[in-house]
């Protein structure tokens, strides 16, 4: 057993006691009171999950196991004093609770590495879908076809005992991690490059090694997907990728069936799709205004073209957001990290010039409760700035990235031994008895 596995035994048999104790003793506590509306709005705001992995606070964002993310990018382990957090890192603090050393991060990178072989049938499958089939189609896919070698699949088969369950789900989980990049940059250079395929480099990290694959190889890159994946990982629970694999894992359905799940959630306009409508959004924009940088008339170009299309009924991807009421701190991030390697490009200072633009109009309609831009605002322009102009896979990488975060909290699920996930549901009669209509 490696001493990840035992560092979660130990842990995971404490906590698991915990969870059992707070379900036998305090059953009957009551924790929340749900109205009509949260229940007809989509549940905002209504405690029904344990997700110990992260926790988005609405005035603060996102914290990872409690650590901020300037705080992670001061605490985690890089390669360069001036270069960006490696996500083994954070895959390891939201497994284990614990900061990891350079050590455990290598570690996490060398056993990711001799596990990146992604059976030749995972392949087939993909290459059975039509070229024209969109990323996400082929990405939730090909992680279905994984599903051949779940080892959890097959221990539960086979009789495990149910305190047991996380093992093999531990070893599924680093197994899909491991293969997620090979399987993503194999679409991308399917779809975008003719299918001439690169082969994992065994002695980079599982960032660096995605954009290897994909076919950019330049210091710059790794940096960038090195953030990219660490910024993309978690945001906590409810989310809709989160929540559908916690959903779908609470039947003791497979990590790869529970994962695939989550990904076809998160190729949702609503979800992670968005990251692909901003940069369609902005370039149809500018292709109406004209090339614009941020003097007065030209921010009054942006404003006006903004109300226009906000007054057809339409919504401006990359703001807003259902929990957050800040600028997003991972918006942030990307923004400091432009502003440290990146000079003279036209399609990042025209999304500097909307985050001054944008969230006014937004704020003078008087109904939106967040005009701050979102994780998605900016992403796109990075990528795009250094020659991943493909926006059709953008939600492909969001989905490499988000696998560590949902894939840690499965493993805890497991330990846990939460039951299947059943709420309860009443018809629209009883909603308008509760009414008095």
């Amino acid at each position: 057993m490696d001493y990840i596995k035992e560092k979660l035994l130990k842990k995971g048999d404490q906590e698991r006691q915990i969870v059992k104790k707070l379900a036998k003793e305090y059953g009957d506590l009551q924790l929340d009171t749900v109205s009509m509306s949260q229940v007809l709005t989509g549940m905002k705001g209504v405690t029904s999950l344990l997700t110990v992995t992260s926790k988005l606070d609405p005035e603060n964002g996102i914290r990872f196991r409690g650590y901020s993310i300037p705080e992670l990018q001061e605490k985690l382990p890089k390669l360069n004093p001036e270069g960006e957090p490696l996500p083994e890192g954070l895959f390891y603090l939201m497994l284990l609770d614990e900061l990891p050393s350079i050590e455990d991060v290598q570690y996490l990178t060398n056993e990711w590495t001799k596990r990146n072989k992604v059976p030749g049938h995972v392949f087939d499958v993909i290459n059975a879908l039509p070229p024209t089939s969109k990323p996400m189609t082929q990405f939730s896919a090909g992680i279905m076809a994984m599903a051949t070698e779940s080892l959890f699949q097959k221990a539960y088969r086979e009789g495990v005992p149910k305190d047991e369950y996380w093992v093999t789900t531990y070893e599924d989980v680093m197994n899909l991690i491991a293969q997620l990049p090979t399987i993503a940059a194999y679409i991308y250079r399917r779809n975008f490059h003719g299918g001439d395929i690169i082969p994992p480099d065994p002695k980079l990290d599982w960032a660096a090694n995605f954009a290897h694959m994909m076919g950019y190889d330049s210091e710059e890159v790794y940096r960038l997907f090195r953030m990219y994946l660490f910024l993309h990982a978690d945001h906590e629970g409810g989310n809709v990728s989160a929540h559908t694999t916690h959903l779908v894992s609470s039947a003791l359905s497979n990590p790869f069936y529970a994962y695939a799940a989550g990904m076809t959630g998160l190729a949702g306009p609503l979800h992670g799709y968005a990251n692909q409508e901003v940069i369609r959004w902005i370039k149809g924009m500018l292709d109406e205004i004209g090339p614009c940088g941020c003097a007065d008339e030209e921010k009054e170009k942006i404003a006006n073209y903004v109300k226009n299309y906000i007054a057809e009924g339409k919504v401006i991807p990359g703001f807003g957001h259902a929990v957050l009421r800040v600028t997003d701190p991972r918006y942030t991030a990307q923004k400091k990290f432009a502003e440290k390697y990146i000079k003279d490009d036209h399609l990042i200072d025209v999304v500097n010039c909307m985050y001054e633009v944008v969230p006014p109009v937004l704020q003078s309609l008087g109904k939106v409760k967040n005009p701050w831009p979102n994780v998605d605002a900016y992403s796109g322009s990075l990528l795009t700035h250094y020659g991943i102009d493909e926006y059709f896979f953008y939600t492909v990488m969001f989905g490499v990235s988000r696998a560590l975060g949902v894939l840690a909290q499965l493993v805890w699920d497991r330990i846990y031994a939460l039951p299947i996930e059943r709420p309860k549901s009443q018809t629209l009669q009883w909603f308008k008895d509760q009414a008095g209509i």
